[in-house]
């Protein structure tokens, strides 16, 4: 067969949690290979950057990566920042290294601003970290709801955008404000322009209450599979004093478990339903995206390859 492209591709598999991106990657990736395309696997999933981050994030072992290289897994301790500007650089780092070496990249993930940002022309705002620390002094002295209504006033179509629970989102958008520069809000450009010009994107998709069903089925997996033991080690390595994994799905239930707050009830049910609220802001995100070849868990990859040849 022939190559499905003479330059290489940017191939960017998107969609909800528990869609099965991650064994689509996989199977894509061989079925390129086997078209005498090499291709490598990149991560978007912004809690699966990482290390120890593994029962809550569903992360794929290195045994079960069926020899394809992975880039952008396990690269953070629970301490840093995951912060997208940094994210962006790295990713599109990885990929032209990819590409470089004559190989495809299969972006995969689900962080939309993550995928967002290495898919798309998407330039961040300037950062001042004087005004920053101010703004988080106030933050951390009157809570968000302030800040958020302060935001309001400055910026209303921002300010919709954002949860008005999310102090670090909000401390973000108004040092961006301050410095006299728009904040993109955490949304999509308006007309969006593609980085690499040769990008092929595959979203996942799988009716709503069949993926309900799915995705508490894998919280209530992940506290059999020892969750609890996951966060319990991590905590000595600082995922307490973590600005991002801390608050992920599933280990801040976990901690509260841990700390007494809740019990084990309580905190897969919490986790439950914050996983389904966050599959459906996913698929809103993904839907926005033009270009976009839906298809459901079961599509083989070769006919995917195929059908964007």
């Amino acid at each position: 067969m022939t190559p499905v492209a003479a330059g290489p591709v940017l191939w960017a598999v998107v969609g909800a949690t528990g869609t099965g991106k991650t064994a689509l990657s996989l199977d894509l990736a061989e079925a390129l290979a086997a078209r005498g395309r090499p291709a490598e696997v990149v991560n978007a999933d912004a809690m699966q950057l990482y290390r120890g981050m593994d029962i809550g994030t569903a992360k794929l072992p290195e045994s079960e990566r069926r020899g394809i290289p992975h880039h952008l897994f396990d690269v953070l301790d629970v301490t840093d920042d995951a912060a997208v500007a940094w994210y962006q650089d790295a990713a599109r780092t990885a990929i032209t290294q990819i590409h470089g070496r004559g190989a495809d990249a299969v972006l995969v993930g689900g962080s939309g601003l993550y995928v967002s940002s290495v898919l798309y022309d998407f330039r961040f705002p300037p950062r001042d970290a004087d005004v920053r620390a101010r703004i988080e002094t106030e933050l951390a002295e009157h809570g968000p709801g302030v800040l958020f209504a302060r935001l309001q006033d400055a910026d209303p179509a921002t300010a919709a955008r954002i949860d008005p629970r999310n102090g670090r989102r909000i401390a973000r958008a108004l040092e961006v404000l301050e410095q006299g520069a728009a904040t993109h809000g955490a949304a999509l450009p308006e007309a969006p322009v593609l980085w690499h010009p040769d990008t092929r994107i595959i979203g996942l998709q799988v009716p709503r209450d069949e993926l309900v069903v799915r995705l508490d089925a894998r919280v209530g997996g992940m506290w059999r599979d020892g969750l609890l033991d996951e966060v319990a080690a991590l905590r000595p390595r600082g995922l307490e004093d973590g600005v991002t994994a801390r608050r992920a799905i599933g280990y801040a239930q976990a901690l509260a478990e841990l700390t007494g707050e809740i019990d084990e009830a309580e905190a897969i049910a919490q986790t439950q339903q914050l996983t389904r609220r966050y599959a459906r802001r996913q698929v809103s995100w993904f839907r926005r995206y033009d270009g976009v070849h839906w298809v459901g868990p079961e599509e083989p990859a070769s006919r995917l390859i195929e059908e964007a040849s």
